[in-house]
């Protein structure tokens, strides 16, 4: 009986350098008063490196990835750490806010590239049948990075200082790039790399722009509420402050699983997955916004969003790589603009609070799911014609008789026999796979 396919071990370790970076990414939100005091400056002014990471991340990511195109991809990825490796000890040893602003500025702007390098490289890892889970895998490093890394990371801030939290960052980051030499087998360059005008040629696509927009949106709606989810639960549906930290844990772990089927179903489901999900998001925003005076109401439709919002990345992934391609600058560019995405969300959810009040966000989460929906429609109507031409191209066969075309197709075939290809070959010397 032949062995299941399973996940390799290299995409895991790849994982870790995701949760490493996510981590570092949260943690100026889980210090803003401490951080505030050590750099003696206003807490809106520590809330601007938030904004300023972001902006790092979607507008500086993609040219450090053109940038890196020529390397192997195993040398890029070290190069990315030790950018990011650099940031961190910067902002470790910042002695004022600006040199904390360049050091969020550094490390945004490798994490993003980090994040497409990763996600072209599970692919070229991981045989075809199971690559959105492997997809998956590398994106549970962002939903621990929510569950794990920033709460513990707060910990060590509130006990040991604000310093103490980079610093235990940068050692979590080194640890990933030996955990990257070890198990993550060499590759050369990516199909293309080094060729610039190859690697924008994807984006002459005008459907590929239309499914970046998908995946704007669908983040974007999801995190119009996470980032209010605070005052939300404490100021509308009249929560302690002790009973937070517990809910947004209980969030986190949705995600977890959420994105755990989501990877599952990706690679054959990606659009119908897709189209579930943000329906089901839109369904549970619009119930939070209506019922978040309501404890046990809200709390559903809380653990209902993390279970359908960000938690789609494999699925949108999935299709972005089948839109255009699976290399860096095409990952690189999908995560910049899901991080339009969480900024957009947040930014204006912040102006909906002051004209709608704490459910304003809710309702602009709703509004951008259901904008999301429309970007699928017309990939759902491509879909519906394929299936009609392929229905009316079937030859009718009557009772009784069989048709020469029925008969070949009735011909016992060989099992087809995929190459795994030299990067798959490559990941097996690394030792046994893991199974998921």
């Amino acid at each position: 009986m032949s062995r299941a396919v399973t996940v390799p071990r290299p995409v895991y370790v790849l994982s870790l350098g995701i949760f490493a970076m996510v981590t570092s990414e949260f943690v100026v939100a889980g210090l803003m008063p401490q951080m505030a005091e050590g750099l003696g400056v206003s807490v809106p002014e520590i809330g601007y490196l938030i904004t300023a990471y972001a902006a790092a991340m979607a507008l500086g990511g993609p040219f450090l990835t053109v940038a890196l195109l020529r390397l192997g991809q195993k040398s890029a990825l070290f190069t990315l750490f030790a950018v990011f490796l650099a940031g961190n000890v910067l902002a470790a040893t910042a002695s004022g806010y600006g040199v904390m602003l360049a050091a969020r500025v550094i490390t945004g702007v490798a994490a993003q590239a980090f994040f497409g390098i990763a996600l072209s490289l599970a692919p070229q890892l991981t045989p075809p049948a199971v690559r959105g889970r492997a997809i998956g895998v590398v994106m549970n490093g962002l939903m621990l990075g929510t569950l794990l890394g920033l709460p513990l990371s707060t910990l060590v801030g509130e006990r040991l200082g604000w310093r103490a939290a980079f610093w235990a960052i940068t050692l979590l980051t080194g640890a990933a790039a030996l955990a990257t030499a070890a198990g993550v087998p060499r590759l050369g360059p990516s199909e293309g790399g080094g060729d610039v005008r190859r690697e924008l040629a994807a984006f002459r696509n005008s459907r590929l722009w239309l499914v970046l927009s998908t995946s704007a949106l669908t983040i974007g709606a999801t995190f119009a509420a996470f980032s209010y989810l605070n005052p939300v639960l404490t100021e509308v549906t009249g929560f302690g402050t002790g009973a937070v930290a517990p809910l947004l844990i209980a969030y986190g772990a949705a995600t977890v699983v959420g994105n755990t089927v989501v990877a599952r179903l990706a690679d054959r489901y990606a659009l119908p997955v897709l189209l579930c999900g943000l329906a089901l998001n839109l369904a549970f925003l619009t119930g939070f916004a209506l019922l978040a005076h309501l404890a046990v109401p809200a709390v559903v439709c809380m653990l209902g969003i993390g279970l359908a919002g960000v938690t789609m990345n494999p699925a949108m992934i999935v299709r972005v790589q089948r839109t255009a391609n699976a290399r860096p600058l095409v990952n690189t560019v999908h995560s910049s603009f899901i991080t339009f995405g969480v900024m957009i969300g947040s930014s204006v959810g912040g102006l909906s609070v002051g004209r709608f009040g704490l459910r304003g966000p809710l309702w602009l989460g709703a509004v951008l799911a259901a904008l999301g929906l429309l970007t699928l429609v017309p990939d759902l109507v491509r879909a519906q014609r394929r299936r009609a031409r392929k229905t009316s191209a079937t030859p009718f066969v009557s009772p009784g008789t069989t048709s020469a075309a029925s008969e070949v197709n009735t011909t016992p075939r060989p099992p087809a026999v995929t190459d795994p290809g030299p990067a798959v070959a490559a990941c097996a010397a690394t030792g046994r796979s893991v199974s998921e």
